[in-house]
């Protein structure tokens, strides 16, 4: 009984200290007690927070080592057909000159990148131990493209050249319409940005771009400094887990100090890149003493830099190859000489057609590229397979009704696709760009437009120095005794929008650059 009678006691005192916890937390006087526990809740959240997702917290690199060590089912494919494939299909063909070779270093710096990105990147390989997964010593860059699939592929050479040269791993983030175009280059890994990468579909925004840019990190710091007092300098300051590269051609003056060799330092030690470009940087990086010896090394024949990276890091997918093989099989195999045509207009409503056709033909014609038509009939022509790569259909009608009508002549022309204007997150569009890019890159002659990177690219794969016409620009007249095109000094790429310091006229500049000939402003690699 008296045990019982304990346990009853026991228990009212329960109760009534139950009670007594309700009266005090409903009473006015413990209002403001709740409110200061509510209050310091939210402050404390709000640390915690900041503290996780500051870019200078060391928590802040932990969701990003999480993302990489999530499995996704994407794993480099052995047997991607245009990989083994492509050099029945880039051999010498007529006049043709044959393909340049890489250099035995850079074979050697991309097995030791292979090595890098299958040790750091996304964990795609099931034989890998998750125990082995470390990336305490890893670094990354992060590429996010926005514009036409030609942009897209100078961006990714560029940011790929340097990851390369920065000891860093990349990551690409495609999105929908860049699925299935290529084949993963790295072996026993994959390139794509896992999906659990935190910042994944913000890389690109203006919010994401205002608080984690070098360039805004660069002006805050500065501007902090100067209500100091003194001068500012990037070599005192703490790097952050995530810094985004914005590059694009509305960059700013701070954006573009990324270009100069006194900030690498700083640069190298941040963790995780996000590069936001779409265009052909390279010549920028020759202009660099940090980086020129060993892009030397790498490209002692410094007018193939990107042939040697294209061909190394895009090849078809075996859908695309399809495409591509198929339509050259069916059509342009037979031909003693291909001759392909990449036509782009930027503004068809301010530029007329006539007067785009008249530069094509005065150009093809003088330079012997084609006959005259009144000549066709007359003369015993090698047989030859035109491509005309162009999102409108008239250039093609047009070159056919010339030549092609004339079947006797030996001269047939051919259109892969006419998609009328540029499709923005369309998969099947670039498709179709990249079966145009690659089928150009299979001529023998290659004439291509002004300021087009899709022309770039092309010559760039192909190994041949394109006849870039230029197109008449509404914006930039040229003069009447201005030639109707020019032949590309190599196959590089121009990069239209350098930052000033980087022109070879500064004082100061060194490097093997100068301006390109489709585009005063631009710059390209013209040897040592």
């Amino acid at each position: 009984m008296g045990r019982g009678a304990n346990e009853m006691r026991r228990a009212t005192v329960r109760v009534k200290m139950g009670r007594r916890l309700t009266e005090i937390l409903n009473s006015s006087s413990s209002g403001k007690f709740r409110l200061i526990l509510v209050a310091a809740f939210a402050v404390v959240s709000l640390l915690l927070a900041a503290a996780l997702l500051s870019p200078e917290s060391p928590f802040f690199y932990l969701p990003l080592r999480i993302a990489l060590s999530s499995r996704r089912p994407r794993i480099y494919d052995p047997t991607c057909d245009s990989r083994r494939d492509h050099h029945s299909y880039s051999a010498t063909k007529y006049h043709r000159t044959p393909s340049p070779q890489p250099s035995p270093y850079l074979l050697a710096k991309l097995r030791d990148y292979e090595d890098l990105h299958r040790r750091c990147g996304p964990l795609s390989d099931p034989t890998l131990n998750p125990q082995e997964f470390r990336t305490d010593d890893c670094k990354f860059v992060v590429y996010a493209p926005s514009q036409g699939l030609g942009n897209r592929i100078l961006g990714l050479s560029s940011t790929f050249l340097y990851a390369l040269l920065t000891n860093r791993v990349l990551l690409v983030e495609f999105g929908p319409d860049m699925e299935d175009l290529f084949c993963e280059p790295f072996p026993n890994s994959t390139w794509y940005l896992p999906e659990t990468f935190p910042f994944r579909f913000q890389l690109q925004t203006y919010r994401f771009r205002k608080a984690y840019s070098f360039g805004t990190l660069l002006q805050k710091k500065e501007e902090d400094q100067q209500k100091k007092g003194g001068k500012f300098s990037l070599l005192d300051s703490s790097a952050p887990a995530l810094l985004q590269i914005f590059l694009q051609d509305k960059y700013n003056d701070y954006d573009k100090l990324f270009f100069r060799d006194e900030n690498q330092g700083f640069v190298h030690r941040v963790p995780w890149l996000a590069l936001v470009h779409d265009g052909y940087f390279i010549p920028c990086l020759f202009q660099m003493q940090s980086f020129r010896s060993e892009l030397e090394k790498l490209f002692p024949d410094q007018e193939t830099v990107f042939h040697h990276l294209a061909k190394y890091l895009l090849s078809p997918s075996n859908e695309a190859w399809g495409h591509i093989t198929g339509f050259y099989e069916a059509y342009l195999a037979k031909a003693e000489e291909r001759i392909g045509y990449q036509i782009r207009v930027f503004e068809p409503k301010k530029t007329p057609f006539p007067a785009v056709m008249k530069q094509i033909m005065s150009c093809t014609q003088k330079h012997r590229i084609l006959p005259q038509s009144s000549e066709v009939a007359l003369r015993n022509e090698t047989s030859k397979s035109i491509l005309v790569a162009s999102l409108s259909r008239k250039y093609y009608e047009e070159i056919d009704s010339m030549y092609g009508e004339r079947s006797h002549c030996g001269i047939a022309v051919y259109q892969a696709s006419h998609e009328g204007k540029q499709h923005f997150g369309d998969n099947s569009h670039n498709m179709k760009a990249w079966m145009d890019i690659y089928l150009l890159s299979m001529s023998d002659v290659l004439v291509t437009s002004s300021m087009s990177t899709f022309g770039y690219v092309a010559a760039g794969i192909a190994g041949v120095r394109p006849w870039i016409v230029m197109i008449p620009d509404p914006y930039h007249p040229r003069g009447a005794d201005e030639p109707s095109c020019e032949r590309a000094v190599n196959i590089e790429p121009c990069f239209h929008f350098p930052p000033w310091f980087a022109y070879p006229d500064q004082p100061g500049t060194v490097g093997p650059v100068a301006r390109c000939e489709d585009v005063s402003w631009g710059l390209k690699i013209v040897g040592g």
